[in-house]
């Protein structure tokens, strides 16, 4: 017999996620005098079994997003933070582990870092110099992020980057490109080349039966090896320097598979002084901060498959 308890539809439900967005947590962890921070913004989006609360407004399968972003503020007690991944590890084998409706869990973090500021010495009249190690400022650098993915069975972990501002006085060139009646363009054979580096990285732990990366290490190596192959790289375009930031992750980083790059050209045109009879020799520049070029690419480990979002607006 036909079920006709519920109605045909003339629409269904398609993908939907719920949870708490945007918990800030700072944890404070005490090792005797001495003091260190940890400052994340955490998101948490739950999918599963929730059809009914769609249709018929029914919330016995749905656990509050008040309780996951409790869950989050006592997790930073029980577990303490590590490190973003780690962290974002707990949480999520937490909410697809403890409820049976929930199938996957995804964990956003950013990450803000702050480092200890220098005493005056050990003759201050205020606190001595020895003493003072719970005083901090907020780096300005860059906004670490990564996202946690889990269904019950694998982990998805992209860890990476946004506001990351570099330059080259010099060492970069822009010429031989196509010409049409439109292009005012002059060729650059000694130019600034600068960007605001958005980064994501895919790691290739996958389940609990492989080795897990050392996060914390893991961030410090690959952005050293993305500014040190920007550096280094005499650039005839942004493309070929990210390529070469993106290369320099995968071969020295055996975790990482995947490197996706978002980096606008923050262009510095040469302002024009000959009208005050003056002469710029590459040295006064208009900072453009719009319009701008922007260059993306994904780079990858040969035989591996992309999965890193093209638009990385959201991730």
């Amino acid at each position: 017999m036909a079920d006709n308890s519920r109605p045909a539809r003339p629409v269904i439900l398609g993908q939907n996620q719920y949870g708490k967005a945007e918990n800030r947590v700072v944890k404070i962890t005490r090792d005797g005098a001495t003091h260190h921070i940890k400052d994340l913004n955490v998101s948490v989006a739950l999918s599963g079994d929730m059809d009914e609360v769609h249709y018929s407004g029914s919330n016995a399968n749905v656990l509050p997003t008040d309780t996951t972003k409790n869950t989050v503020y006592a997790f930073a007690k029980e577990h303490g933070i590590e490190s973003a991944e780690q962290f974002g590890i707990h949480l999520a084998r937490h909410f697809v582990t403890s409820q049976e409706p929930i199938k996957t869990a995804r964990i956003r973090i950013e990450e803000y870092a702050w480092e200890r500021i220098e005493a005056a010495d050990a003759n201050s009249r205020f606190i001595g110099a020895d003493e003072v190690k719970h005083s901090f400022v907020r780096k300005g650098q860059e906004t670490r992020l990564t996202q946690i993915t889990y269904d019950g069975e694998r982990w998805e972990v992209v860890s990476g980057l946004k506001d990351l501002v570099v330059m080259n006085s010099t060492n970069s060139e822009f010429w031989g490109y196509v010409k049409d009646k439109y292009t005012t363009l002059k060729e650059a054979y000694d130019r600034i080349l600068a960007t605001q580096v958005s980064a994501r990285w895919r790691f290739n732990w996958t389940d609990d039966d492989q080795r897990m990366p050392h996060w914390e290490k893991s961030y410090e190596q690959t952005k050293k090896h993305m500014l040190q192959a920007f550096a280094e790289t005499y650039s005839l375009s942004l493309q070929q320097t990210l390529y070469q930031m993106g290369s320099r992750i995968i071969d020295n980083r055996g975790e990482i598979d995947e490197v996706r790059f978002s980096l606008p050209n923050k262009h510095h045109f040469l302002v024009d002084l000959e009208p005050f009879g003056l002469k710029n020799d590459n040295e006064v520049y208009f900072a453009a901060d719009r319009p701008y070029g922007l260059i993306e690419a994904t780079i990858l480990r040969d035989g591996c498959e992309p999965r890193i979002p093209v638009d990385l607006t959201n991730l």
